[in-house]
């Protein structure tokens, strides 16, 4: 298939050659090659490729009934000319470097991208591989083999645009900021010039790579971006199911300055960079969804690291069978949050969706006729439905006090963002045994264990018999990617190590990550909950006494309906939604039970 790009050199296809091709394969019926090729002469077809054209139509495969979309079409047409298919990952391709083997104007006149340059050699997605004029040129200008692979045109131009864009960026805030700057390459001028500050924040060029980060990330469904400070070339990272990727690498004083833009936007104190500082912004997504944005700077030994914590809006609206919960799940957290009163704890590490489960609890409760308060560090995020207070330490309003307070508020429901201390226990429980619900966190391996840990703070064992009313503890697993998963048969050591010491009939099959273009050769795409919870009966709450032992209590509450987390998580792996190996990689090791 290489000798049909050989002897078709310099020119560029047209819909007439593609369609010949799909009718040779079987694709399409003659009726609708006939149908396209009358309109292609079309003013409204000049601009555009002709697998755009073809997709437009949204045909399906005669072969296999598949919609000929056009990412299908790329890929059968990379096939036909014997290239490879390539679909652009952005977090895979170094930006700089790629933008730097030719110019925006010389790349959007052949509408070709550079997408990896080695030692030797450099990659070039096209569309159109019997145009190849280019090649000649730039490879005289490099020295180096030019090799081609095929891509979509869409993803061509968009990418074109955004890289080339960033990089200009990029590249003018760094010349714009030369000035004045002094030699950058030791710890202590890297120092003075972030105290200096001298690039501008308001830099229309700064401007643009904060607007392009931010929209990036939300297109790659980041949790989180990171813009880590180092002595030279500072690393833009973003967390993305659970899982960090790095994206982009941007001189250190650009990164200042990009760090400066983002604390103004959260109206946090840009001069101060010596102590950490938090803030909140608010912005939008490509598709016009307003998005809320959690800040977090810490002083580093080459400038100021900054977080951006991304809410999604549609976590408040999902159902808890989205969230993970299974029908049971379900009918005993709905059993506990409807209660008059009394404390439900969730327990779990940072970033295990704690603050999901308790923010969709409370937007399911909060009607109008009832009095929704919380308490938070900080406000994770802002809800119209709520009444929402922060702490503030250098105003002694801690969480103890915060209770305090939101109890002359004739609150309904109390929402606490985590009991840390003696103090804020004893507040959340008089408010229990004073009439109202309370909701709160703490942070524990187990469900069983948030029960010890309570006494740990010094909570008396009567006052949690009488005031807790059950515990949820939880985890996130990356779920396996719809498109690529496929069948796998369990071994029973892997099975057994995933179940132990609990019985579990193993599904004679599940499923398997494979990686494809879709998860970017993850396997994963999106993360679910894995949950493990107690309400408790008269023999659980026998056993809280001052010398509670935690193992004994376990083993009642599993008695008594609990289901450990692991086996959540082997019911999710029988279902193909996850693996063993997710679930033992999320989930604490079982003690005796």
């Amino acid at each position: 298939m290489n000798a049909v790009v050989e002897n078709k050199k310099n020119r560029k296809l047209d819909v007439h050659e593609i369609l010949t091709w799909l009718e040779e394969d079987g694709m399409v019926t003659a009726d609708n090659a006939h149908m396209v090729r009358m309109l292609a002469g079309g003013k409204a077809f000049l601009d555009k490729h002709p697998l755009e054209i073809i997709a437009e139509r949204h045909w399906m495969d005669e072969k296999t009934a598949r919609p000929l979309t056009l990412d299908a079409l790329t890929e059968w047409f990379a096939q036909r000319v014997g290239l490879p298919y390539l679909r652009i990952d952005p977090l895979k391709i170094d930006v700089a470097q790629v933008t730097d083997v030719m110019s925006f104007a010389y790349a959007q006149r052949f509408n070709v991208l550079a997408v990896n340059v080695e030692a030797h050699s450099v990659t070039v997605a096209t569309a159109q591989p019997f145009d190849r004029d280019w090649e000649v040129e730039l490879s005289r200008l490099h020295n180096k083999e030019f090799k081609q692979v095929i891509a979509s045109p869409e993803e061509i131009s968009r990418y074109l645009i955004e890289f080339y864009t960033v990089s200009k960026s990029v590249f003018g805030a760094q010349k714009d900021g030369q000035r004045g700057l002094g030699d950058l390459h030791n710890l202590e001028s890297l120092m003075e010039l972030g105290r200096s500050g001298k690039l501008d924040a308001n830099d229309q060029h700064v401007v643009n790579i904060v607007d392009w980060l931010l929209q990036y990330a939300f297109d790659q469904r980041a949790s989180d971006i990171h813009l880590e400070p180092r002595r030279e070339m500072s690393n833009v990272r973003f967390r993305i199911d659970g899982m960090m990727h790095e994206v982009y690498q941007i001189p250190t004083p650009v990164m200042a300055a990009v760090s400066s833009r983002i604390k103004i936007l959260g109206r946090m104190d840009v001069a101060e960079k010596r102590r950490p500082q938090d803030g909140r912004m608010k912005t939008r997504s490509p598709d016009g969804q307003e998005i809320e944005l959690r800040l977090s700077t810490m002083p580093t030994a080459f400038g100021e690291k900054l977080v951006m914590r991304i809410f999604d809006p549609e976590v408040l609206v999902r159902n808890f069978q989205e969230l993970g919960f299974s029908a049971k799940d379900d009918e005993m957290w709905q059993s506990m949050i409807h209660q008059p009163n009394g404390i439900i704890l969730v327990t779990g590490p940072t970033g295990s969706g704690k603050t999901t489960t308790l923010y969709s609890s409370l937007k399911q409760l909060a009607k109008p006729d009832v009095n929704v308060c919380t308490i938070e560090d900080p406000i994770e995020l802002v809800e119209p439905a709520f009444n929402q207070m922060q702490v503030q330490k250098n105003i002694d309003l801690d969480f103890s006090s915060g209770v305090k307070t939101l109890l002359r508020q004739d609150p309904d429901i109390i929402m606490i963002g985590e009991i840390r201390d003696m103090e804020t226990a004893e507040m959340a429980i008089q408010a229990a045994l004073t009439g109202h619900l309370v909701l709160s966190t703490l942070h524990t391996n187990d469900a069983p264990s948030a029960i010890t840990r309570l006494m740990d703070i010094g909570v008396p064992p009567y006052l949690i018999q009488s005031s807790v009313i059950g515990v949820m503890a939880q985890r996130l697993v990356r779920t396996l990617c719809p498109h690529c998963k496929q069948p796998i048969e369990i071994e029973d050591d892997a099975w057994q190590a995933l179940v132990k010491p609990w019985k579990s009939r193993k599904p004679e099959t599940a499923q398997k990550p494979v990686g494809c273009l879709e998860c970017r050769n993850t396997g994963y795409q999106g993360r679910m909950g894995i949950y493990e919870m107690f309400t408790f009966t008269k023999a659980a709450r026998k056993l809280i006494t001052e010398n509670c032992d935690v193992n004994a209590l376990r083993q009642q509450v599993v008695k008594d309906g609990l289901m450990p987390m692991r086996l959540s998580g082997a019911n999710k792996v029988a279902q193909g939604i996850t693996t063993i190996d997710e679930v033992m990689r999320v989930s604490p090791p079982p003690l005796d039970a």
